[in-house]
């Protein structure tokens, strides 16, 4: 009997539950906002790591398709000091793979492949105990019926509250994008700084991060801590650039003109207040609703939270099409399992969080001296 499927959200982790189920001969409804694939920017670039996203994909049959669109050269880290001395410098080896970088745009058009997305879908509430299911209320005020609800809607799900009063919770940090296109053509010496990968310096509760997507697209980070309101407590408006650029400047005065140079050629100023679920956040069974992702354990953004995602999605998909007859007793178990590991990865990514933007810069060397190769 096949059971009545839907996953909130057309994301990396909804995207790569649906497209394992299809692997296993089952089909599930994606329940997306955005009207339609292109709606708005992709973001930015992920490294996929071996044991996870890799992983992930190799479970849905297209790890092979990703190493072809993967930028292995993506994994090298280059870290400054605010004065512009190069403290580490780490280069990939030849047949490194184990973190390569893929644009999320280019992730998203491979997971969606032959899947029939329902865009233009917004759900604003999931209502479980239902005796025909648990049932789906959508923005146009139409509603339906599923056996299984997966929430993969992210950081401010709709479909959390069905399990979990739990909201996200200001980190204390706040970050503001910037970016440069075309950057080896028009900014030849930002190329060459930045390298093939990316790029961090660290001062005193602040620093810049830049990291190359494909195309010679550049994004540009910078990250503080400060109020959650920063730019109302500074009278500032996000749509004049030059008056954003002006106040980072200013937090970043003293700094190595070459490093500045990344805020001064930036483009559009994008505000993102850095948000996490509690560590541990963990929720009591709900028949008929799960969550994965953001939407289940969102933390700070160190490169564990889309990896993470990915991968329940899939096993979520493993769990349903392979486990036992009983669905609720197939995602309750998957349930303890993604529970626990997200549980860890919070620990670590709030930890990094806390030692990248700290008042001792040499704790975020520290950070990466762990996680690179000597």
């Amino acid at each position: 009997m096949r059971h009545r499927i839907a996953v909130v959200g057309g994301g990396p982790a909804g995207l790569t539950l649906a497209r394992v189920l299809l692997r296993h001969g089952h089909l599930v409804d994606v329940l997306e906002r955005d009207p339609a694939p292109d709606a708005r920017p992709p973001g930015g670039t992920l490294d996929l790591h071996e044991g996870l996203g890799q992983l992930a994909l190799d479970k849905a049959g297209l790890l092979a398709e990703f190493r072809a669109l993967s930028r292995p050269e993506g994994q090298a880290m280059r870290v400054l000091a605010p004065d512009g001395t190069v403290l580490r410098d780490w280069l990939p080896g030849p047949d490194e793979t184990a973190n390569p970088e893929i644009d999320r745009g280019r992730l998203r058009d491979l997971l969606l492949g032959p899947l029939d997305v329902q865009w233009g879908r917004g759900v604003t509430r999931v209502v479980p105990g239902g005796r025909d299911g648990v049932r789906v209320m959508f923005e146009d005020g139409r509603q339906a019926a599923y056996d299984l609800v997966v929430g993969a809607d992210g950081a401010w799900s709709r479909t959390r509250p069905a399990v979990s009063p739990v909201t996200p919770h200001y980190t204390g940090v706040t970050s503001v994008e910037t970016s440069l296109d075309d950057v080896d053509t028009r900014h030849p010496d930002l190329a060459r700084l930045i390298g093939d990968g990316s790029m961090g310096v660290y001062g005193e509760n602040r620093n810049l991060v830049a990291q190359r997507n494909s195309g010679g697209h550049v994004k540009v980070n910078a990250q503080f801590r400060a109020p959650r309101d920063w730019p109302a407590d500074l009278g500032l408006d996000l749509g004049d650039a030059e008056a954003v650029r002006s106040s980072l400047l200013a937090l970043f005065d003293g700094w190595a003109a070459p490093v500045l140079d990344l805020l001064r050629r930036g483009t559009a100023f994008l505000h993102r207040p850095l948000y996490a679920l509690p560590v541990g956040h963990t929720w009591t069974h709900v028949p008929g609703v799960t969550l994965l992702g953001d939407a289940a354990h969102l933390m700070p953004p160190l490169g564990a939270g889309a990896n993470l995602a990915m991968l329940e999605g899939a096993e979520l998909a493993e769990a349903i099409a392979s486990g036992p007859a009983d669905l609720d007793q197939a995602v309750r178990a998957f349930e303890d399992r993604m529970c626990a590991r997200a549980a860890r990865w919070s620990k670590i990514t709030t930890a990094g969080l806390d030692r990248l933007v700290s008042p001792d810069p040499a704790q975020a060397l520290a950070v990466f001296d762990r996680v690179q190769p000597s």
